[in-house]
């Protein structure tokens, strides 16, 4: 599992460069690697080569499980091509698996045929994929026949899966650079425009994740019209964390990401736990917000329920003239369920979704590169059929909590203003619903929205296997505690673990989130638990009419913001909506104060006015002769109702100016 977008990555680096070392810290934070081993145990009487492989085996976290393929070459192809989505492989080394492969015991074999396997398993590969292999192009060239077949052999192994994987880095003395894509701009940069499909460069050259560079030229998706060449910004791991932007930047703005406080560490990272205490949005800048609103230069009642928008930016920016969020990122979480929560899903949907996005098609994207957002893909552990057993361990929930605040917190550090939370995986919303039930007490039918086909056929069958599904977890889980890292191990999975650590992460750092969809709205039901600070910093725009999410925004207090009723993925509706929020900010931050309220008056209007709007010198443009002191002519009040007059089952909208 990688924060930055890319799926598979050659490590080169030349003899104790340190290239193993940091191709261990890229997959530090995923709940399980697979570490494929593929150097041969050696001579049994060389201690220092035990030595070296017992120093390798110990680095490596308990979670990790080991695979050796030094019996058998072809073994690594066959691991390689049976990962699953959802798996991390770090592969280490390629020049141990060259020696397996030029060994005399496994010859006569077509060396350069399975080479051209290795690359094409690499190519074809769906899971997250670390590959390390020595660098052999700035040695010398060897003096015996073996040796310059070795060089040959793994020459042309680098060469290949390098022109296979997304990314490929090189260690020399520990320091890293990046040879594919090439030095990206800062993470502020605007992405580049896309060229036409003729001057595209082919797959070999452009990684599936383009990326948060500066690249000379990029790809078009072929379900793009001729004036559609926007792409959304991919985040690769070459992107440098840029320092969040201080207070003092700009006076009167408040803070966006700011350090907060001192949280509870121990040797292995950070602690979460229940009770925890992190900031809140300030008191008083959000209903200053929306009491300035009143006094803008707005014709008719004002900004009605985007009034909200304007309190819940005042509040989490900490000033009472917030601005329109420009820096966006959206996290889409991909990680399925097991079992019958999935049920109805199509196989292997949500990875086409994901890598849909990576390319830049499908809503997501195209809403994100509309939206000036940045999108990063993140997967999450696979979860186990709940109804049979816990959906992840309690070692994977922690490794998951913690992932997810990373990445809010890698956010924050980029500078990073608004997170949108979405989520593709099959079964999420079975597990949002089983969370739902365990947390508010709710019956799964009535929070388990209809599944809809591909062909947007109501598949009832489907529905009530999921049902069953999450009435079977319920009941399995009756005598077990309801603690948050209880829900998350037994019922929510790895999406909905992570997402709770974004939601925690960010309410750290102080970034508010956009909520959109059930993974979001069950992770902000488990949050409340750790953190109830973290529901004050979401928003929702709309609950996309489905039940589970109309239950939790009504336990945790949120108010959709309007109800269009998209169903364009989780955190499509959230983007779709994202230019209206933005506008309600604009007007906030930029029209000036009405004339009756002391603000500027029409064009032509030179005379100032006072506080209470009296003028002082120049034309006030009556035309009616009379003397400056001579007093206005008042209407006398009405003895009955008028038609001004607000009837008592008509609503009055917060902030209206009588006029």
């Amino acid at each position: 599992m990688s924060v930055d977008g890319w799926h598979t990555l050659l490590v080169l680096g030349g003899i104790r460069s340190g290239k193993s070392e940091f191709a261990e810290s890229l997959v530090a934070d995923a709940p399980t690697v697979r570490y494929v081993a593929t150097a041969p145990a050696g001579d049994p009487e060389d201690t220092e080569w035990a030595t070296r492989l017992a120093a390798h085996r110990a680095r490596r976290p308990g979670s990790w499980t080991t695979e050796e393929t030094a019996a058998n070459p072809g073994r690594l192809v066959e691991v390689i091509a049976a990962a699953g989505p959802n798996e991390t492989l770090l592969v280490d080394d390629l020049g141990g698996w060259v020696t397996v492969l030029l060994d005399p015991a496994h010859q006569p074999a077509d060396d350069t045929a399975t080479i051209a396997e290795l690359a094409a398993a690499v190519r074809s590969s769906t899971a997250r994929l670390v590959l390390v292999s020595p660098e052999v192009g700035l040695s010398l060239v060897p003096t015996t026949p073996l040796g310059r077949a070795f060089t040959d052999a793994l020459g042309a192994t680098n060469r290949a899966v390098a022109d296979a994987c997304d990314a490929v880095a090189l260690v020399v003395a520990g320091q890293t650079a990046w040879l594919k894509p090439t030095t990206p701009a800062p993470a502020h940069a605007v992405p580049p425009a896309a060229t036409s499909p003729e001057a595209a460069p082919s797959r070999a050259a452009t990684p599936r994740t383009t990326a948060h560079q500066a690249a000379p030229a990029q790809a078009v998706p072929a379900d793009l019209g001729a004036g559609d060449v926007t792409l959304p910004e991919v985040l690769t791991p070459a992107a440098a964390p840029v320092p969040a932007r201080a207070a003092s930047d700009e006076p009167g703005t408040g803070d966006w990401a700011a350090p907060t406080m001192a949280l509870p560490m121990i040797a292995t990272g950070l602690v979460i736990q229940p009770g925890m205490e992190l900031p809140m949005p300030d008191d008083y800048t959000g209903p200053q917000a929306v009491d300035r609103l009143a006094t803008l230069d707005i014709p008719g009642a004002g900004l009605g329920v985007l009034e909200q928008v304007v309190g819940f930016a005042a509040a989490t920016q900490g000033t009472s003239t917030p601005r329109p969020w420009d820096a966006v990122r959206v996290l889409l979480i991909q990680g399925d369920h097991e079992g019958g929560a999935s049920a109805g899903a199509t196989p292997g949907e949500s990875a086409r979704r994901a890598r849909q996005a990576r390319a830049g098609r499908g809503a997501l994207a195209r809403l994100a590169a509309e939206n000036r957002a940045g999108l990063q893909i993140v997967e999450a552990p696979a979860s186990a059929p709940m109804e049979e057993r816990p959906a992840l361990s309690a070692d994977e929930v922690e490794a998951a909590l913690r992932y997810g605040w990373r990445l809010a917190e890698q956010a924050a550090d980029a500078g990073v203003q608004l997170l949108v939370l979405a989520a593709c995986g099959a079964g999420a919303e079975a597990a949002a619903a089983a969370v739902l039930a365990a947390t508010a007490g709710a019956e799964p039918p009535t929070v388990l929205g209809r599944v809809v086909t591909e062909q947007g056929e109501i598949d009832d069958a489907a529905w009530m296997v999921r049902c069953a599904a999450v009435r079977d977890a319920l009941h399995r889980t009756r005598r077990s505690a309801r603690e948050a890292k209880d829900v998350l191990a037994e019922l929510g999975g790895g999406d909905i673990a992570l997402a709770t650590g974004v939601l925690l992460g960010a309410t750290a750092r102080k970034v508010p989130v956009l909520l959109d969809g059930p993974v979001g709205t069950a992770a902000a039901m488990v949050s409340r638990d750790l953190a109830g600070q973290a529901r004050h910093w979401c928003l929702l725009p709309d609950h996309g009419g489905r039940p589970g999410v109309r239950l939790a925004a009504d336990v945790l207090g949120l108010t959709p913001l309007v109800d269009l009723r998209l169903d364009l993925g989780e955190g499509a509706t959230a983007l779709a909506a994202l230019p209206l929020l933005r506008s309600a900010l604009t007007l906030a931050a930029t029209l000036p104060v009405h004339p009756s309220l002391g603000g500027p008056g029409d064009e032509g209007d030179t005379g100032e006015r006072t506080g209470t709007g009296d003028r002082i010198g120049g034309d006030d443009g009556d035309d009616d002769g009379r003397a400056e002191d001579e007093p206005d002519f008042a209407e006398p009040e009405p003895a009955g109702p008028g038609p001004t007059t607000v009837g008592a089952d008509e609503p009055v909208l917060p902030g209206r100016r009588a006029d």
